[in-house]
């Protein structure tokens, strides 16, 4: 069964710094693109950032230049590095992947548990 483990959100002041990680994990064949997104409270789940496999990269515009992914594809891991912080940015972060379990099936979407980020001003 594949897994996605998210780590490193907690609490942090505007204008400072987090690494998310996010591990995928069980019966992986490959996967496709690896992202983030995030949901604030009363707010729908939104896109923050995708990586493709061969790192092509893809950024929301209010984190553009602020937030940096990454991948590392033997790992199956992800990051998320998050810089400038503003209290805006607080959310749950969710990763998710496209994942595909073996060459003679279709890819599927997974997402981890989510990680809150409060950013306090």
């Amino acid at each position: 069964q594949v897994q996605l483990v998210e780590s490193g959100g907690g609490l942090v002041q505007a204008g400072g710094s987090l690494r998310l990680s996010c591990a995928a994990s069980g019966g992986i064949y490959s996967i496709n693109y690896m992202g983030w997104y995030r949901q604030a409270p009363g707010n729908q789940r939104e896109l923050v950032a995708t990586i493709s496999g061969d790192g092509g990269t893809n950024y929301a515009a209010s984190v553009k230049g602020r937030f940096t992914i990454s991948r590392d594809n033997a790992k199956n891991t992800v990051w998320l590095q998050m810089n400038s912080l503003k209290p805006e940015d607080t959310a749950v972060y969710y990763c998710n992947a496209d994942v595909v379990v073996s060459r003679f099936l279709s890819s599927r979407t997974y997402w981890g548990q989510g990680t809150q980020v409060t950013v306090s001003s």
